[in-house]
């Protein structure tokens, strides 16, 4: 069993920043690759990154690329999302999720495909 907590969510202004942090304990965290994942109000959960567990791949939703960064750190049991150039469409819940991978891959865009996840933390962007 993995045990997934986010925290870092809040209320921002357009254009300003957050991070978000996804704890785990329980299994070594080591061996799962990441995603996070985000729902808006009346909306379906939408894909928004993911990250390898070892060798730093990462990939990334059109919507948010070259504005989000998904990172990890393996001995803190934590992955990261730095969100940077915040819109009111990020507005919603978002949650992280693992999956059992080998090394270096990635578990993808597909909610199924995760075997853990968290309570999520909300995240509000006014204008």
């Amino acid at each position: 069993q993995v045990q997934l907590v986010e925290s870092g969510g809040g209320l921002v202004q357009a254009g300003g920043s957050l991070r978000l942090s996804c704890a785990a304990s329980g299994r070594t965290f080591s061996s799962y690759a990441v995603g996070w994942f985000r729902q808006a109000p009346g909306k379906e959960r939408e894909f928004v990154a993911a990250i390898s567990w070892i060798g730093g791949n990462m990939y990334y939703a059109d919507s948010v690329k070259g504005r989000f960064t998904i990172s990890r750190d393996n001995a803190k049991n934590t992955v990261y999302l730095q969100m940077n150039s915040l819109k009111p469409e990020d507005t919603a819940v978002y949650s992280c999720a693992a999956a059992y991978r080998p090394p270096a891959v990635l578990a993808g865009a597909r909610i199924g495909e995760y075997e853990y996840w968290g309570q999520g933390t909300q995240v509000t962007v006014f204008s």
